[in-house]
């Protein structure tokens, strides 16, 4: 099927679209004027805005929005418009608004999904369309596994990731007994597999919580946790319930400290949990710190949004502007955008990137490191191996 025909079909979905904010011709992007010119193209964000885990979605669209004020305000004389589509995180929306997105041949790139499931129902959809697309943050490792040819991953994946918590626990924390839980997503329970490798005996319980985001009551998952005798709890999952299971062992009176992965750095857990369930908690992310950025990117995201960057932030940022660049330099086709991202090094605030053959950010460039809840904010705490 040719991609004008899949983008035509995909226009008959009906999807939650929100109008780009950082749309051309001084419709919000920065310096724009009456003299701007909208050539046109654009790129999108696709990912939760809304929903229960939308804080990491919303970092991401800051960051890509703050890249296109900036490229939009050097480029008065064609600008380009974000387009962003509000999956809520969920796999059973994404394709429909897949759909939707793909039928805009106008876009030239997405910047997402976030989140390693729907990713997982949305990426066979762009593959088909030839829409090359970037996520941020999504770490699940198969996803580099289907064979779709516009997938690329700017992080580390959790082959990564989870081996440092993992080695963490046993090496930085010196834990002997660990249990082990997740929210049954692809991505949850993809990191916790990995961690349960690194631990291997150390394990002495698992279980498996709700995978919606919408269970409250976790009252079973703290008296399997109590009764195993663990000092450390592994969760595999995002941050809302995270945050409920530490507020829930604090008020059972359970002496363990939580890690978990960067689908709970955010403070949305701090604000689930309390501040003294979470004290103590560490988080590994595929991540460096984004008081570490480069340039002047720390000062311009405070200066727009009056709040320092969340996870991601940076990342997201650099995405956009990988496709800004490959704009700029005339790849206004799928085709051309997807030789240009295939063959990038770009050097940008977050990290320096470069992609394998499968779409994964080449092995010498990957970061790991863990962050710790102190005194109701999450800082950095050290770099960690990569497992």
């Amino acid at each position: 099927m040719t991609h004008r025909m899949v983008r035509a079909l995909g226009g008959v979905a009906v999807a939650l679209l929100i109008s780009g904010t950082a749309a051309a011709c001084g419709g919000g992007g920065g310096g724009g004027t009456t003299t701007a010119k909208d050539c046109g193209y654009k790129i999108a964000y696709f990912g939760a805005l809304t929903g229960s885990s939308a804080n990491l979605g919303i970092n991401i669209r800051n960051g890509a929005v703050l890249a296109l004020e900036q490229y939009n305000a050097k480029h008065t004389d064609c600008t380009v418009e974000l387009k962003q589509y509000d999956s809520e995180g969920d796999p059973a929306k994404a394709p429909g608004l897949a759909r939707q997105l793909v039928s805009d041949n106008k876009i030239l790139g997405v910047v997402g999904p976030p989140f390693s499931g729907e990713s997982e129902a949305a990426d066979p959809i762009f593959n088909e369309a030839g829409v090359t697309t970037i996520t941020p943050s999504a770490t699940r490792p198969s996803l580099s596994t289907k064979g779709w040819k516009v997938f690329h991953r700017a992080v580390a994946n959790d082959d990564s990731q989870g081996p440092a918590a993992g080695n963490y626990i046993k090496t930085v924390m010196k834990a002997q007994k660990v249990f082990v839980a997740d929210d049954q997503s692809s991505y949850g329970s993809g990191l916790a597999d990995n961690v349960k490798k690194v631990l291997g005996s150390l394990v002495v319980g698992t279980d498996k919580v709700g995978a919606d985001g919408k269970q409250t009551d976790f009252s079973s998952t703290v008296t399997k946790v109590k009764s195993s005798g663990a000092t450390v709890l592994f969760y595999g999952g995002y941050y809302q319930n995270a945050g409920l299971i530490a507020k829930q062992l604090k008020g059972a009176g359970a002496t363990v400290t939580m890690v978990a992965g960067d689908g709970v750095n955010d403070a949305g857990f701090i604000k689930a949990a309390g501040n003294d369930a979470a004290e103590g908690t560490i988080l590994a992310c595929p991540c460096a710190p984004a008081a570490q950025a480069k340039g002047s990117f720390l000062t311009d995201y405070k200066a727009k949004y009056n709040a320092a960057p969340g996870t991601y932030g940076d990342v997201g940022y650099d995405v956009a502007n990988m496709f800004l660049q490959g704009i700029d330099k005339g790849n206004t086709t799928l085709a051309k955008m997807l030789t240009y991202i295939n063959g990038i090094q770009y050097e940008g605030v977050a990290n320096t990137y470069k992609f394998t053959d499968k779409g994964e950010l080449d092995s010498s460039l990957i970061i790991v490191w863990t962050f710790k809840v102190t005194g109701g904010q999450v800082v950095p705490d050290q770099a960690t191996p990569k497992g």
